[in-house]
């Protein structure tokens, strides 16, 4: 997502490591790298104007704090300043009304992603104990009602079927929007998703129309959803939509791409309104609520471990943990364990983006350099088609494993026995560190008091 503009700003801050202090002579050089790192990320040229010109001042002023080294100084500053153009806050749907459903309008140009978000959005809030309700009101691009409704029936949630009486495309939409509230609220529904229909740029149809729906619905959102690999392309669509129909928020999707992160940078600052969202992968769960503070966290390098372990929290079994705990301190972690965990690691998301989450500064660094190979999820697949053809005796008591074995696994799993005895090499290793870790008490207490890279700024922000 950010990938590019980190690595250069982390230059940036390498670079200031053997100064003394900031001075006139050193901050000119270190501002126009900053400068050029966020103009290459596609970042609106007001916001960089107001970063850089804000940084340079807090740099040289007395705001700077005399126990931070230079670099330390500068990433502070910038993080202070990075958070003031996304936003500080965490921004929240607003869900309360007297006379249910909710209402989450959506809109932006077609190809953003707004059917795909709107599943994904009814998946999170069912979630959340809420009970939302779908439909579709685009009748202009064929078989997007038949989308929404396939989507749907993924993220187990009811989407009107009605089709509209009218021939007139605007009092089509209306008569669909109009049904489908009737019909959330006949099913004790508490929120309704409305999916809009786009266009390839903005014309007075299509705005006339959403006024129109807005009108009628009196929405309690009205969300953005605009492409991230679009850059400043996105930020201006956002100003014309907004200008024309006041949204109160922005969903960011497609920032699993070759995004250079302009667009999560600039949206709000042209039209005030926060990110509430952000689209991370394909896939029904690759939805996060956009948290400034983090997302600063990992441009500036420092990761964004609080959404992992959010991740983690909500793919792992508790009970499972628990009963792996006592496995590993009793050194009987077998293969069939070994298996479960690796089914728990695939459930928090392709590991490209899991390792993205790590801190770029400290022990994660060599972990996050752009030599890093991409992350081969194919091996997981293998690793797993070797353990499932081993018999049940064999997943519990690997010792019994020997070169016949190893042949009959490789067949049936469509591997080479160099791949099996690898996979069993690196298994023993693993339960090695296991039960030397469970066995030693300090190192369970220096891992638990282990501070993250950049914690310390962190409490100076």
């Amino acid at each position: 997502m950010f990938d590019s503009l980190t690595d250069r700003l982390q230059r940036v801050f390498k670079n200031l490591r053997g100064e003394g202090k900031i001075s006139e002579a050193n901050i000119g050089d270190t501002l126009e790298a900053v400068r050029l790192a966020l103009l290459d990320a596609d970042v609106h040229h007001a916001v960089v104007d107001q970063v850089v010109g804000d940084l340079r001042v807090k740099a040289l002023g007395q705001e700077v704090m005399a126990s931070l080294s230079p670099a330390e100084q500068v990433v502070k500053i910038l993080r202070d300043e990075l958070l003031e153009v996304l936003g500080r806050q965490t921004a929240k749907l607003n869900l309360k009304t007297s006379r249910p459903p909710a209402v989450i309008l959506m809109a932006g140009l077609q190809g953003s992603g707004k059917t795909t978000t709107c599943a994904k959005l009814a998946r999170m809030l069912r979630q959340q104990g809420h009970r939302p309700y779908l439909v579709s009101v685009d009748v202009y691009r064929p078989a997007a009602r038949e989308q929404l409704a396939l989507l749907a029936g993924q993220a187990e949630t009811p989407v009107f079927a009605g089709a509209p009486a009218s021939g007139d495309p605007t009092q089509a939409v209306l008569e669909l929007a109009r049904a489908a509230r009737r019909e959330a609220v006949n099913r004790g529904c508490d929120v309704l998703l409305v999916d809009t229909a786009g266009r390839l740029h903005l014309d007075d149809a299509l705005m006339s129309e959403m006024r129109q729906l807005k009108e009628l619905l009196a929405p309690n959102e009205i969300l953005f959803v605009a492409d991230a690999m679009t850059g400043q392309d996105a930020a201006r669509s956002a100003g014309e939509f907004h200008r024309q129909l006041q949204f109160s928020g922005a969903v960011l999707t497609k920032m699993d791409g070759d995004s250079r992160g302009g667009a999560a940078l600039s949206i709000h600052h042209v039209t005030g309104q926060p990110i509430k969202f952000l689209g991370s992968s394909e896939r029904l769960d690759g939805l996060e609520v956009f948290h400034p503070d983090r997302i600063v966290g990992r441009i500036l390098g420092m990761g964004d471990i609080l959404t992992l372990i959010e991740r983690a929290e909500s793919a792992v079994d508790k009970q499972q943990a628990a009963e792996l705990e006592k496995k590993l301190q009793s050194d009987a972690f077998s293969l069939e364990d070994f298996r479960d965990q690796l089914r728990q690691v695939r459930k928090l998301g392709p590991l490209d983006s899991l390792m993205k989450m790590m801190p770029k500064v400290g022990p994660f660094a060599a972990l996050q350099g752009r030599g890093r190979p991409e992350v081969d999820e194919g091996q997981l697949t293998r690793i797993e088609a070797i353990i499932n053809s081993m018999t049940a005796e064999e997943r519990r008591r690997h010792q019994v494993i020997n070169g016949s074995r190893r042949k009959r696994i490789a067949r049936g799993s469509g591997t080479s026995v160099q791949e099996v005895n690898q996979l069993l090499k690196q298994y023993v290793q693993m339960r090695k560190m296991f039960k030397t870790f469970s066995a030693s008490p300090f190192l369970r207490k220096r891992m638990m008091d282990m501070d993250l890279p950049g914690q310390e700024l962190e409490a100076g922000g």
